[in-house]
């Protein structure tokens, strides 16, 4: 267990600093990009936990995203109608690149003259866009529910 707090912070740390660069790629003002940076410290560490955890990717990137949500939600007060912008921006990092761009390396290699097993490849490719979609899915849900339960107080 001891083992596992260097690797939490260590994706935090990382999470935070992608996150403010969102933030700054998003014309965030100074004052919200802190809260992007804990945003994403808080989402990087949540789904590294859950995946330290033995969840799938797109589980415990729900997971992080609808406790990211929520944990910008309550801070409202501080930062007004940007609240679910910056939970946006530090759900950002958890974007699966890299099976992106394995699924789109696929494709591409399909096109080659003469593939030697296209089935394969093809295969290979729709599992990583599958994932992908998936992943991006749990990010949207896990962002939209927070915001959609909390915007009426009654609920």
């Amino acid at each position: 267990m001891i083992e596992l707090i260097p690797h939490l912070l260590h994706q935090a740390l990382f999470g935070a600093l992608a996150a403010a660069g969102f933030g700054v790629l998003f014309n965030f003002g100074v004052r919200a990009l802190p809260w992007c940076a804990a945003a994403g410290a808080l989402a990087l560490a949540v789904r590294t936990f859950g995946q330290d955890l033995a969840w799938s990717l797109e589980g415990a990137t729900f997971a992080a995203a609808i406790v990211t949500s929520f944990t910008v939600s309550f801070l409202h007060r501080q930062l007004g109608p940007a609240c679910n912008a910056v939970a946006l921006a530090g759900c950002i990092p958890m974007v699966p690149g890299a099976f992106l761009g394995q699924a789109l390396l696929g494709l591409f290699a399909l096109t080659a003259p003469n593939v030697a097993e296209p089935h394969v490849l093809l295969t290979d490719a729709a599992v990583s866009m599958i994932r992908v979609i998936f992943t991006l899915g749990a990010i949207g849900a896990g962002l939209a529910i927070p915001a959609q339960l909390l915007r009426n107080q009654d609920f």
